[in-house]
């Protein structure tokens, strides 16, 4: 049996490796760039411990976890809290770059809906509408000038 959003995967398996019934839907359902992109988040939370010269055992005791959810977070495993992870890069000094991953200006997708929008709202202005409106602006600026 596949699952139905990403044929090839199987819908017996949640994504953290063991059986559906205890996964729940979402981790079942992770995109492979989403589970891709935890992974290389793993991996660059164990480096940065590894580089501190901490054990596994000190930074689980410091992150208030246990030993085998600290390996589970550093192979990215989707079912480790977000809140885990938050607390792993501010161990590091990082938690200040979280916000940025979802910060509306970066947002594309809802930019171009607004856009999109506004474009659809925008009310169409006669020639002579226009010509008006310009003719305003000149005389303003020379008022200014004078």
């Amino acid at each position: 049996m596949t699952c139905g959003a990403f044929p090839g995967r199987s819908a017996g398996v949640g994504a953290a490796g063991g059986d559906s019934k205890a996964a729940p839907q979402a981790l079942q359902a992770l995109p492979p760039a989403a589970a891709q992109a935890l992974r290389a988040l793993g991996e660059n939370l164990a480096i940065a411990r590894v580089r501190r010269r901490e054990s596994q055992r000190t930074w689980a005791k410091r992150l208030g976890i246990s030993v085998p959810t600290l390996i589970r977070m550093e192979r990215g495993d989707p079912g480790v809290s977000a809140g885990i992870y938050a607390t792993a890069l501010w161990l590091m000094g990082r938690v200040a770059a979280l916000p940025a991953v979802a910060a509306p200006a970066e947002d594309k997708g809802a930019l171009e809906s607004d856009v999109h929008s506004a474009l659809k709202r925008r009310a169409v202005r006669s020639a002579a509408s226009i010509e008006a409106r310009l003719a305003r602006g000149k005389r303003a600026k020379k008022q200014e000038a004078s």
